[in-house]
């Protein structure tokens, strides 16, 4: 038997790090080739991790919720012979613990065999559990006989003396003494005795207060019912000053400071890839935005007859389709605004391909995967992907390669009820369009004011490959086809 210790993989695009998310199996379980053994995440998405062996694992070396450096072994797994098998004490129902299920993974089949994409399928059966070690009982302390009340004026039935305290006052070293015999509280730490009455005790007892871990204000030191309440006080779960009661996902990571008016969360993953994407480019790339108001009350009816077509029936049509379809007939029309700039080469790359991004906002955070050659597609066949795409994108399943190689960028902040921006562009890319709510509003239409659906389009460029002409071009050529979608024929 070996054992092989399984170092975290780069899974694309020369990443550095991952964080384990969860881990599908436990020390102990025996895993197959190609079984999922844990889910990471990367600075641009969620990955599930297949063994490359087959065996039992013995050790995992990351624990969930760390970030791992790419090459950190994080599993040890011994391969060859099976282990021994477990004492009957330990195993089976006699034993109190669950029977192992079969695995039966190889008999449906991983899919893809590729290491750190993960697979269809997954792992199969329920996450064992860890079987425990045997321990024997702890013996019981012999239980000390009962000793009678102490009276206050003892000294002649073995209590402790203490000095007299003349910082206290007069009643001070009386209570003190009386409290000295009591046994050392369960919760005290540091060894010392902890004076109180049995009222407060009780008291503490209730509010599950540990006596040691507060602070005494009464004389000679002893612990006050005022003293326990403003520790049970302090020891509340602190509500949050601006936010509701509710689950805040975003929070969950993070460390309250003691007022509760203040959440520190680790800057980690998808946002902070987002973070560091947005910078190099709002400080590389001269950001240049144009703006353009269009009625697309033609494109309203066109979405509509497409929601009654048959064709359509198991697709989600929206404005958005009509308007990622007028980009692609733009950037046909306009190809010097698909392309990229070479910094270490000093050259201009141009695209011969549209790989159309939509930015889709996640509980992860802000991704924007590409749908790849989306100037092959037709409305069908893009309505599908876009589909697709935002769908994968919320259930956090984007792998790296759907989000690199993007050519040009949509947002559509339409769907938060927002007029305009000024987006950012994605790295890479010379053009980002921002997509406005469209809302019915008074325009003039043939001479007439009339209620008409009205959007508003946002266009930011790369000043370095785009001028201020080819800018507006093609901003009005996405604005025509959106304006009136039966232009979309003559150009395509």
């Amino acid at each position: 038997m070996s054992t092989q210790r399984f170092p975290l993989p780069d899974v694309g695009e020369g990443l550095t790090e991952a964080e384990i998310v969860e881990w599908r199996v436990a020390e102990g379980d025996t895993v197959t080739v190609n079984q999922v053994v844990v889910e990471i995440e990367t600075a641009k998405s969620l990955v599930e991790l297949p063994s490359p062996w087959a065996g039992t694992v013995t050790a995992l070396l990351a624990e969930e919720g760390t970030t791992v450096a790419v090459g950190t072994p994080i599993i040890e797994i011994a391969t060859g012979s099976s282990p021994a098998p477990a004492s009957p004490e330990l195993s089976g129902s006699g034993g109190g613990m669950d029977q192992p299920e079969p695995d039966n993974s190889a008999e449906k089949g991983s899919g893809s065999v590729l290491v750190g994409y993960g697979t269809g399928e997954g792992a199969a059966g329920r996450r064992r559990r860890r079987r425990a070690t045997a321990t024997p009982a702890p013996t019981p302390a012999p239980t000390p006989a009962p000793t009678p009340a102490p009276e206050l004026s003892g000294a002649d039935r073995g209590i402790p003396r203490r000095e007299p305290d003349s910082s206290q006052d007069a009643g001070g070293p009386a209570i003190a003494k009386a409290m000295a015999s009591v046994p050392v509280s369960e919760g005290a730490t540091s060894g010392t005795r902890v004076l109180a009455k049995p009222p407060v005790r009780k008291l503490a007892k209730d509010l599950g207060i540990d006596l040691g871990s507060v602070h005494p204000t009464g004389p000679g030191g002893i612990v006050t019912r005022e003293d326990v309440v403003a520790r049970a006080e302090a020891s509340k779960p602190q509500t949050l000053a601006t936010y509701p009661d509710d689950d805040q996902p975003w929070l969950s990571t993070g460390t309250v400071s003691p007022d509760g008016r203040q959440t520190r969360v680790p800057v980690k993953s998808v946002r902070k890839r987002t973070a560091e994407a947005m910078v190099a480019s709002a400080f590389t790339a001269p950001h240049v935005t144009v703006f353009h108001t269009v009625d697309v009350t033609r494109t309203m009816r066109l979405v509509e007859r497409l929601k009654a077509d048959r064709d359509f029936a198991d697709v989600r049509v929206t404005p958005l389709l009509i308007a990622a379809k007028a980009v692609l007939l733009a950037v046909r029309r306009h190809p010097e605004i698909n392309a990229s700039w070479d910094d270490a080469a000093q050259e201009i790359v141009y695209k011969h391909y549209v790989n159309l991004g939509i930015a889709a906002a996640t509980p992860r955070g802000l991704v924007v995967p590409n749908i790849k050659d989306a100037h092959a597609l037709d409305l069908l066949g893009l309505a599908r992907a876009i589909q697709d795409l935002t769908s994968t994108a919320r259930a956090g399943r984007t792998t790296p390669a759907a989000m690199s190689d993007g050519t040009f960028t949509i947002t559509n902040v339409g769907v938060f009820g927002i007029d305009t921006g000024t987006p950012i562009l994605n790295p890479g890319e010379a053009g980002i369009l921002a997509f406005g709510a469209i809302r019915e509003q008074p325009w003039v239409h043939k001479g007439k004011v009339k209620p008409r659906w009205v959007t508003q389009l946002a266009l930011s460029f790369d000043h370095r490959l785009v001028d201020g002409a080819l800018g507006a071009r093609f901003l009005s050529d996405v604005a025509r086809v959106l304006e009136d979608p039966a232009r979309g024929l003559v150009w395509g």
